[in-house]
């Protein structure tokens, strides 16, 4: 997002933590509310155009949120996302968007609460690495000819019981509603998600062998220092890392392993 839609989503994100600061709201129904907006404003595109349409009065879009939620979400809900419309978006997705993000970080904050979010950030990393190793379980919750009802059944089959709830329901609404995107790049956004929700930065780090807790100590400690905030190491073990480690923070890339090195010192002798 850019400019208007930039602050327009920062200012959504302060009243949804006020809203759940409060304990006596449940963040779980209104993560389900604003995905159900989120659903219905992506399929109505004339709708989501007239509330970000900036020639329209604020007063206006928020009377037309009035008349079409009324009744079907919860008061928080409509007045969050009432004050939404009364912003200025760039592009009328952006809203969209932003609705979806907001969602997320409600189910997250649920999760939160219930000292649940170390594992959820966990199982969304893990369930991401299976499915860049199974192309079969990838094709079948990507499929375009299955039911997001079909493919949301599969997925309960898999991570039913096995996964915290947050999980469940975040992987649910990406498979169900992808909105476009792979679903590892959805995973990849909650798991960002997830981290700055305890205001960390995630490392995905690779190794050849699995890290002592001292190692992983003093990485942690390492890339704290580096980029000035706690990190959370998200571990992988691949046998062709050959030694050493890589690590990617976002776009970043450290690379510190034998492969990368070999395959650096080729491209130089090759140039």
């Amino acid at each position: 997002m850019n400019g208007a839609s930039r602050e327009a989503l920062a200012a959504a994100r302060e009243r949804l933590d006020a809203l759940t600061d409060n304990t006596s709201v449940s963040a779980v129904a209104l993560a389900d509310e604003l995905a159900a907006v989120t659903a219905l404003l992506d399929r109505e595109v004339s709708l989501r155009r007239v509330l970000t349409d900036p020639a329209q009065s604020a007063d206006g879009k928020a009377e037309l949120v009035a008349r079409v939620l009324g009744g079907q979400v919860g008061g928080e809900s409509a007045d969050l996302i009432s004050g939404m419309v009364r912003s200025r978006w760039s592009q009328s997705r952006d809203l969209v968007d932003a609705l979806e993000e907001l969602a997320n970080i409600a189910d997250l904050t649920a999760a939160q609460r219930s000292g649940a979010l170390d594992d959820v950030e966990d199982e969304l990393f893990r369930f991401g690495r299976i499915l860049t190793s199974n192309t079969e379980l990838r094709a079948a919750l990507s499929s375009k000819s299955a039911t997001g009802a079909a493919k949301g059944e599969l997925l309960r089959s898999l991570l039913g019981g096995r996964a915290q709830e947050a999980t469940v329901r975040l992987v649910g609404r990406l498979v169900s509603q992808p909105r476009g995107r792979s679903l590892e790049a959805g995973l990849l956004d909650l798991s960002g998600l997830a981290a700055e929700r305890r205001d960390r930065t995630v490392a995905v780090v690779t190794s050849a062998v699995p890290l002592s807790d001292q190692q992983k100590q003093r990485l942690g400690g390492v890339l704290a220092r580096l980029y000035g905030r706690e990190m959370h190491l998200n571990l992988d073990v691949d046998p062709e890392v050959l030694g050493g480690i890589r690590v990617q923070v976002g776009d970043e890339i450290i690379n510190g392993s034998i492969a990368d090195r070999i395959e650096d010192a080729n491209r130089r002798m090759a140039g």
